[in-house]
C-alpha cells in the first residue's frame, strides 16, 4: 500500500478517535488531558504528511517560511552566533567584496542535560617547624550526608517527579543511559530527605498565607500504593491558595499543600488554625466545621458559583430541562458582568456588582424560590435547586466585597495536576505528613 494512503488512513483514524472523545456517548468520552494527547498525534501525523509532500514536490520559495504563532525566542537565552561566509570573497575584477547587509535568523537549540562530577579537594597544611600546626578547612555540609548528590541534583529529582510527573524509576532509566546508575530506591531516599528538610519552608509559607484576608481551599484524593495488598489506599491532599490577580491585590500568589490520611473536616480546622476572614470553598460539608468559634478564628465561607452551575448543567446534558436551562442563562449573565470587572480594584468591582449584579441576584432568588415550589424536592432538579438554596448566603457574599471571586477556580488550577495523575509512594508521603 502506498505510504501516502497509509498516512491518510492514519489521519482518518485519529480524527475518528478524536470525535469520539469529544462528542461520543458519555461512557466513551475521555479526560481533557487525553484530548490534548489526541490532538498531538493528529498534528504530528499532519506534519509528517506535509513533510513527505515537500520531499516529493519541494515548494518554490523565495523567502524562508516563517510560521505564524511560533512566538519570539526570549531575550534572556544565551546566543551562540555562527557566521556562514561565502567560499570566495574576491570579485572577478580582483576587488575584495564588502558586506552591504546580512540575513539573520534564530533557531532554538537544546543542549541535553549534562551530568558532571563536583570534585572537592580539602588540602591539609602543616608547619615544617613543629608537628601540631596541621590545618584543614572543614567539609561543607551536605543534604545527603556521605551521599553523592548535590542540592541541585536532588532539586532536579523533585521537580521532575512532582512538577513533571516523571516517576523515580523512569528518572533512574534516564540516568542509566548516561552511564550513571542510581537505583529507584536511592532516588526515593533523596526525595524523603529533601521532604524533611523542606518542612520549615512549608510551615513558613503556610503561616504567611494565613495572614491574608482572603484565601481559597480545596481538597483532592491521592491514591497511594499499599505494598503487599496489590491495591491503593485513598489519602487526601488539601490546598490553601492565595490569588489576588483579579482585583490587583498587593500580595503575590501562593499555594501550600498538606497531606492527610482522611477527608474529615477536622483536617481543614487544623490546617486553618490562626486564619480569619474569607475562605473560598466548594460545597463539601466538612468545611462547615471551620465555622465553629471554639476551633477557629471568625471565618466567612464564600461558596463557588461554578459548582452551583455544574449542578444545573448536569441536568441538561442528556435531557430537556427548562428550569435548569433558565438557571444557566441567569448565571451566565452574572459571569459576563464579572468578566468586565476583572482587573479593576476591589472598590470598583464592588461598585459594579452593586449596580449590575445585585438586581440580577435578586431576580435569581425569586426564580429559585418559585422553581423550588414547582418540583419535588427529591427530584434531580429539586436536588440541584436545594444545593443552591443551601449555600445561598455564601454564594452572594461576592456582592459585598470586591476581593471575593464568584468561583474557586484559582485553587482548582493549582490542585488539578494532582488530580490528573500524581503518582506518589508511601515513604515520601509519610515524610511530607504534617
Amino acid at each position: 500500500m502506498p505510504a501516502k494512503i497509509v498516512h491518510i488512513d492514519r489521519l482518518e483514524q485519529l480524527v475518528t478517535d478524536f470525535e469520539r472523545a469529544m462528542f461520543g456517548a458519555k461512557f466513551e468520552k475521555v479526560h481533557p488531558d487525553q484530548i490534548h494527547l489526541a490532538l498531538e498525534d493528529i498534528e504530528a501525523a499532519i506534519a509528517e504528511v506535509h513533510a513527505e509532500d515537500a520531499a516529493i514536490d519541494p515548494p518554490k520559495q523565495t523567502k524562508p517560511n516563517r510560521r505564524v504563532g511560533c512566538g519570539v525566542l526570549p531575550k534572556h537565552l544565551p546566543r551562540v552566533e555562527e557566521i556562514i561566509e561565502p567560499d570566495e570573497l574576491t570579485c572577478g575584477d580582483g576587488t575584495t567584496r564588502h558586506i552591504i547587509s546580512e540575513d539573520v535568523s534564530e533557531r532554538l537549540d537544546i543542549v541535553p542535560a549534562q551530568f558532571r562530577v563536583i570534585v572537592t579537594r580539602r588540602p591539609k597544611y602543616a608547619c615544617r617547624s613543629c608537628e601540631t600546626g596541621i590545618v584543614q578547612t572543614p567539609a561543607n555540609l551536605r543534604l545527603i550526608e556521605g551521599g553523592m548528590p548535590t542540592k541541585a541534583t536532588v532539586a532536579s529529582v523533585l521537580v521532575s517527579k512532582h512538577a513533571d510527573h516523571l516517576p523515580l524509576y523512569r528518572q533512574s532509566q534516564i540516568y542509566a543511559r548516561q552511564g550513571v546508575d542510581f537505583d529507584r530506591s536511592t532516588l526515593a531516599l533523596w526525595a524523603g530527605k529533601a521532604a524533611y528538610e523542606l518542612r520549615p519552608i512549608h510551615a513558613a509559607l503556610l503561616a504567611h498565607l494565613k495572614t491574608s484576608g482572603k484565601l481559597f481551599m480545596d481538597e483532592t484524593p491521592a491514591p497511594v500504593r499499599d505494598p503487599g495488598r496489590g491495591k491503593t489506599k485513598k489519602r487526601y491532599f488539601w490546598a490553601l491558595a492565595r490569588d489576588d490577580h483579579a482585583w490587583n491585590g498587593p500580595e503575590p500568589p501562593g499555594v501550600v499543600f498538606t497531606y492527610t490520611p482522611g477527608w474529615s473536616g477536622q483536617h481543614a480546622v487544623d490546617f486553618l488554625q490562626g486564619f480569619e476572614d474569607i475562605l473560598h470553598v466548594d460545597g463539601y460539608a466538612g468545611y462547615n466545621r471551620v465555622l465553629d468559634p471554639r476551633d477557629n478564628e471568625p471565618i466567612q465561607l464564600a461558596y463557588c458559583w461554578a459548582h452551583a452551575r455544574r449542578k444545573l448543567y448536569e441536568l441538561t446534558e442528556n435531557n430537556v430541562a427548562p428550569i435548569a436551562e433558565e438557571g444557566l442563562r441567569q448565571i451566565a449573565a452574572l459571569y459576563r458582568i464579572e468578566s468586565k470587572a476583572r482587573g479593576l480594584t476591589a472598590e470598583e468591582r464592588q461598585a459594579i456588582r452593586q449596580d449590575r449584579s445585585a438586581p440580577k441576584i435578586a431576580a435569581f432568588k425569586e426564580w429559585l424560590d418559585s422553581s423550588r415550589s414547582q418540583v419535588s424536592a427529591k427530584s434531580p432538579t429539586g436536588e440541584a435547586l436545594k444545593y443552591i438554596a443551601k449555600y445561598w448566603d455564601g454564594l452572594i457574599l461576592f456582592l459585598t466585597d470586591g476581593r471575593i471571586e464568584m468561583g474557586s477556580n484559582a485553587v482548582e488550577r493549582t490542585i488539578r495536576p494532582i488530580a490528573n495523575g500524581w503518582s506518589l509512594c508511601t515513604p515520601f508521603l509519610s515524610a511530607c505528613k504534617h
